[in-house]
Parts: structure tokens; C-alpha cells; sequence
């Protein structure tokens, strides 16, 4: 209490005492602090019934002339190395922090349109359980499901593009090697759905 007292000057010493608000914290210095953009953005794609939250399309059509420019002024760091073979790649600490790399699961850029596709626009690159494709495949065969999961699609999509896949390389297996050849190992379509 008298420590409290000897802090303060007390109005006998003829200075008034105003009490002053506690300054406020800067937001941003919270690990937990989140934009309102990007909040407001997140309740937009908020999770379905089946838990999954849907990706975001951002159309490039649609970026303002600021967010163009902003862009534009974006430069990558000298100090950082990106790795350049897969081996570089496999030794690097997950999650990997290179979202531009064709393998990483984070976003996909269509090449005709240029649009952006955020797969998970409700997680920062650092929360996801998964980055990189290449790492999936390294474990091998894994269910439809974990691969939804892990893509951010549902299993219907996933089979569809699986089916889609089996098509082309077998339209492609004579070139491989003729009937007997490399394509003798791929199951055809049929037996993959179990329609014969």
C-alpha cells in the first residue's frame, strides 16, 4: 500500500492525477492473433456435415490493383536455399514452408487461368498434419479416405480421379510394351470397380 502511494503524486504536492487506461497490446504480437480478412474468410468456409472444410478458388481476375501491385513487390529471400532434388527435399523439417513447389499440398495454381486454389483456407501453412505429396507416396498404399484427408477432396473424388488416371495409362500401355508387357501388371478398370 505504501509502495502504491509512493508511486503516485498525491494532489498535496498541487498536481492533479489523472488515472490512465492500460495501453492495449499490439494484436500481432499474439501467436494466436488471426487478420479479421482472414477470419472473416474462414467463417465463410466454415466445416460441411462430414467435418471437411471446402477449398477456395481465388481468381485472378478478381485481386484488386493494391493486392496486384502488393504482389508484385513480393521478393523471395536470397538467404533462403529451396532444395533441388528430393533428397534435399526428404531432409528438410516438416511442414515444409515452400507452398510454391508443385508437390506441396497447401494450394494448386491452374496453368490455363493462373487462379489460385487454397486447399485448406482455414489452416495456416504450419498446421497442417500434411505438405507434401511426395512424402504420401513414400509410405505406399494408402485408402481412398486417408487420401481425401490428406488433398482435402472427398472419397467419391478421389475415386474418380483414380479411375481417370487407370484410363490413361492404359490407353497409353502399348506404347510401354505391347499386351504382356509393363501394362499386364495394371489391373483394368473393370476389376478396379469389381464390375466383372
Amino acid at each position: 500500500m505504501a509502495a502504491a502511494a509512493a508511486e503516485a503524486p498525491s494532489e498535496a504536492e498541487g498536481v492533479a492525477v489523472e488515472p490512465q487506461e492500460p495501453q492495449p497490446a499490439d494484436p500481432s504480437d499474439d501467436e494466436a492473433f488471426v487478420p479479421e480478412v482472414v477470419a472473416r474468410a474462414r467463417a465463410r468456409h466454415a466445416a460441411t456435415e462430414g467435418g471437411r472444410v471446402r477449398a477456395k478458388t481465388i481468381a485472378l481476375d478478381h485481386l484488386t490493383r493494391g493486392e496486384k501491385r502488393a504482389a508484385a513487390l513480393v521478393v523471395y529471400p536470397d538467404d533462403v536455399k529451396r532444395p533441388r532434388t528430393r533428397e534435399d527435399c526428404r531432409s528438410m523439417p516438416r511442414p515444409c514452408p515452400f507452398v510454391s513447389c508443385s508437390h506441396h499440398l497447401y494450394l494448386d495454381v491452374n496453368p490455363e487461368s493462373g487462379a489460385i486454389k487454397l486447399n485448406f483456407p482455414h489452416l495456416e501453412v504450419w498446421e497442417m498434419a500434411e505438405t507434401c505429396s511426395l512424402d504420401a507416396a513414400d509410405r505406399g498404399g494408402i485408402t481412398l479416405e486417408e487420401v481425401g484427408a490428406i488433398m482435402n477432396l472427398t472419397r467419391e473424388r478421389i475415386r474418380q480421379v483414380e479411375v481417370r488416371g487407370l484410363i490413361r495409362i492404359r490407353a497409353h500401355a502399348p506404347d510401354l510394351g505391347g499386351p504382356g508387357g509393363p501394362s499386364a501388371a495394371i489391373p483394368s478398370v473393370e476389376d478396379r470397380l469389381g464390375w466383372r
